[in-house]
């Protein structure tokens, strides 16, 4: 099974890290994915930039409406996502609990949808399918 794995970190608690403390804990973050691609875990992710440079859309009287930065008032905004394989949540559980971004904060931990995500990759297919 496939579960979206998103982690959560307090910027200013980030950003108050010495540079090669930051780095150090960029590293051993870097070294668990290999762990998890070793064993066929990893299937991808992102770091996300600072939620000071986001934007959220949302519909306002049929219009949409841009505002700065994430629409939740909270100390953890979403800082990165991982793509995992795990046979099930109690793996998953376990896999995650070993990473180093623990750390730094909340990992949220949730399946994938495999129907939805089943009917994505058929349309991308037929996308790529009609460009060719």
């Amino acid at each position: 099974m496939r579960y979206v794995c998103l982690g959560y970190i307090a910027e200013g608690n980030w950003d108050s890290l010495p540079e090669a403390e930051g780095q150090r804990m960029l590293e051993e973050c870097f070294a668990y994915d290999d762990e998890l691609r070793n064993g066929g875990h990893f299937l991808g992710g992102e770091a996300l930039d600072s939620s000071r440079n986001a934007v959220t859309l949302r519909m306002k009287n049929g219009q949409v409406d841009v505002t700065d930065g994430p629409y939740a008032e909270t100390k953890e905004v979403l800082g990165g996502i991982l793509l995992l394989e795990a046979r099930d949540l109690n793996h998953a559980i376990a896999l995650m609990s070993k990473h180093p971004g623990v750390k730094m904060g909340p990992f949220e931990i949730r399946p994938a949808d495999e129907q939805t995500n089943k009917l994505i990759a058929q349309r991308d297919a037929a996308f790529s399918n009609k460009e060719n």
